[in-house]
């Protein structure tokens, strides 16, 4: 049987690409692709994947390398967005920098994402946000408003965050959104990776929820409607195969669920493309 014999766009909205520690991108795309996806969004891993701590820059140049190497040698479609994960900073205080040295670094480094949006390099900031662990209230104070930062960028370059948090509940939604408001940047351009089936306006405030595509998460999704995206958060780590998800998830799960009666094809080709093309503006 022939995966994917309708061509729909399917697309993993959050899949890291790692040759150092993993397959690297033209595995993870064939992979992906002989499991019928076909598009690939794909933010840069933390710079200590590289082996080259806090070189945020590099960390950035490497997944567009990354992503250019796909497009040139395998059949998938990526498109890389940009951006310093949360736990970058952490790390950075646990280098002994001062909170305010750790912010300046962070958002330096947030400035060159914004730069690559603008010399159409990349297609979004991200993954930025707040730790998904306990930090101390100092910290979260700093951590929320590096955040801040890289929404007021996106706002100024027209483009979407990912944002990267806590497992996120209703209450946290609103206060994205809100924070959205606040910098002025359109609430459906903040995506919120990792997320649950939040994908009614009152669950998630206007936001794009990318939910983890996991069977039970999906299929609560799609009772509601078909307003989310679809991620592995694939790590393409050798010491943690498979984790958080394996890179044929998505299109398998999607092929899945249209043969079930699970998802009709107008749902998968709303998920997979038009979501996609409508929050990043782009073509796939």
């Amino acid at each position: 049987m022939i995966a994917n014999p309708n061509e729909i766009p399917i697309t993993d909205n959050h899949i890291h690409i790692d040759p150092l520690n993993g397959h690297g991108p033209v595995k993870t795309a064939k992979l992906f692709y002989n499991a019928g996806g076909r598009v690939m969004i794909i933010p840069n891993k933390p710079s200590w994947s590289s082996g080259s701590e806090f070189n945020f820059k590099e960390g950035m140049d490497l997944g567009i390398k990354y992503v250019e190497e796909i497009n040139q040698s395998t059949g998938v479609k990526a498109f890389p967005i940009c951006g310093v994960h949360p736990a970058e900073y952490s790390r950075l205080l646990r280098a002994g920098r001062s909170f305010d040295e750790s912010y300046d670094l962070m958002t330096k480094a947030l400035d060159y994402g914004a730069y690559l949006v603008n010399e159409n390099k990349t297609i979004a900031i991200g993954e930025i946000g707040r730790p998904h662990y306990e930090v101390s209230e100092e910290e979260l104070k700093y951590q929320n408003l590096i955040m801040k930062y890289g929404m007021e960028l996106a706002k100024d370059v027209q483009c979407p965050v990912q944002l990267h948090t806590e497992s996120a509940t209703e209450d946290e939604f609103r206060e994205f959104a809100l924070l959205a408001d606040e910098v002025g940047l359109k609430r459906e351009k903040v995506i919120k990776h990792f997320s649950g089936a939040y994908i009614n306006e009152d669950e998630n405030f206007g936001l794009t929820p990318s939910l983890i595509a996991s069977k039970d998460v999906i299929k609560k999704a799609i009772k509601k409607g078909n307003n989310f995206l679809m991620e592995t958060d694939f790590l393409d780590d050798k010491t943690r195969p498979g984790a958080v998800l394996g890179p044929k998830t998505v299109p398998k799960r999607t092929l899945d669920f249209i043969r079930k009666g699970i998802l009709t094809e107008e749902d998968a080709f709303q998920i997979h493309e038009r979501n996609v093309q409508r929050v990043y503006n782009i073509e796939i």
